[in-house]
């Protein structure tokens, strides 16, 4: 297995892993991406992580295809700055970037979006918890300007077509063990007053809008519950497991847990995702809500890391190990799950969701990516 580490090291780098997995994407959503072609569609957060590859797979297909091609907006309040894979797609003539901030009212000369993808919010529990009410605004105000404009659409010749709320496997909470792996019918176990409650809370208020729009309004709507995403894009800074254990990995230290590194999660490559993310925009029944994750392996936060430890020794010749501190921040730890774990048999039935790629794969991959990207990608 080591040889076969160091032989993807050798013959792939970090253009290749995004160049390889875009052509993936494109694959398997054959019968999904013409749905959209002639079209056009709205990306709110698209210059963040998911960003990352939504965007590209568009650009992607755009070039690849042959078909009519997408026209494809972005809003984003780059409050981060402009990420360097965005900068050099602003000049394809397909595609549109403007910086706004969706919690505040849209631009006046909007037009008309045929499918609209609502990403616009920080995911990451360090960052917000430092932006809570900026956090809560995106997940409600801005997601309530959205469906407004779409409601306001559906009173013309031109209404929208699927629109795609992100909301997050954090609605669920810390899950009873008998529902493990977590269905969509699990009713969460959420606090409405902890440290990351607006995020959780949020999310599941946007939920309950969209729903309500759905029905009141007969919009085409599908919420997705992503469950642990991770690959290229995904900034080191972001403060998230796998970006962290990155980031010690490229800087030659100890990968730092400040747990006791019990909590288990499954984690879901990117591209397999995103893959999820445009069958359910075209093809999600309107209304619903779905997993969009892997379901094994449950891995814990420690074996996790170990796994990072042994493939960076292979592909770098990684010098460091698993370590163990305590978190100087007291709520580090507060309503952090226990075990988080998607039942994704319903995405599988109604999309035909069928993530490719393994832990292992996916780690390689990013790894790969990670050591050609250590100036800040993604938001």
């Amino acid at each position: 297995m080591a040889s076969l580490v160091k032989r993807m090291r050798e013959t792939m780098n970090a253009q290749q892993v995004v160049q390889t997995d875009l052509d993936a994407i494109c694959e398997q959503l054959a019968g999904t991406l013409p749905a959209l072609c002639g079209k056009r569609l709205l990306i709110t957060g698209g210059a963040g992580f998911l960003g990352y590859y939504l965007v590209q797979t568009i650009t992607h297909w755009n070039a690849a295809s042959g078909a009519q091609p997408i026209d494809l907006t972005i809003y984003d309040k780059l409050f981060r700055g402009m990420p360097s894979w965005l900068e050099p797609l602003r000049a394809q003539r397909r595609l549109t970037l403007v910086r706004h901030d969706i919690t505040a009212p849209l631009p006046l000369d909007i037009e008309p979006f045929h499918y609209v993808i609502h990403a616009a919010s920080l995911a990451s529990p360090t960052y917000y918890r430092m932006q809570p009410i900026e956090t809560m605004d995106a997940n409600v105000n801005g997601l309530r300007l959205l469906l407004d404009e779409a409601t306001r659409q559906q009173r013309t010749n031109c209404p929208v077509e699927g629109l795609l709320f992100f909301s997050s496997s954090e609605i669920y909470g810390d899950a009873s063990p008998d529902a493990i792996p977590t269905p969509e019918s699990y009713r969460g176990n959420v606090s409405s007053i902890g440290p990351r409650a607006c995020y959780d809370e949020s999310k599941r208020y946007g939920e309950t809008l969209c729903v309500n729009f759905a029905r009141q309004h007969h919009l085409p709507i599908t919420i997705v519950r992503p469950f642990n995403n991770y690959g290229p894009g995904l900034k080191l800074s972001d403060r998230r497991v796998i970006p962290d254990f990155a980031q010690d990995v490229l800087n030659g230290r100890d990968i730092v847990l400040l747990s006791d590194g019990s909590p288990t999660r499954t984690f879901c490559y990117v591209a397999d995702a995103v893959v999820g993310y445009y069958k359910l925009l075209v093809h999600g029944q309107r209304g619903e809500a779905y997993n969009i994750g892997v379901e094994t392996p449950e891995i814990s936060i420690g074996e996790l890391a170990q796994q990072v430890v042994d493939l960076a020794r292979e592909l770098f010749h990684y010098p460091g190990c698993v370590t163990y501190q305590v978190s100087p921040d007291l709520d580090y730890l507060t309503d952090n799950p226990n075990r988080r774990c998607p039942l994704i048999a319903k995405a599988r039935a109604d999309v035909d969701y069928a993530p490719r790629y393994s832990l292992r794969e996916g780690l390689q991959r990013s790894l790969i990516w990670y050591d050609s990207n250590r100036s800040e990608v993604g938001a």
